[in-house]
């Protein structure tokens, strides 16, 4: 396993923690939402920023028990 610059780490630092704000933000415009069909939009799109994660774990909702 090589090592990563510290320039590179830093990166990956600030666009994990962006990724986590714009989940956030997202996450609470969700619970806000009035009807299905915005909450299916703001579901996509916090989709595209996270593709591995679940619904569930992007409602914020634990995986198991």
């Amino acid at each position: 396993m090589s090592k990563i610059s510290p320039k590179r780490r830093q990166f990956e630092i600030r666009k994990k923690r962006k990724r986590k704000q714009k989940i956030k933000k997202l996450r609470e415009k969700y619970f806000k939402a009035k009807d299905e069909k915005e909450r299916m939009k703001i579901l996509e799109k916090m989709k595209k920023i996270c593709p591995h994660l679940s619904e569930k774990e992007l409602l914020g909702e634990k995986k198991g028990p």
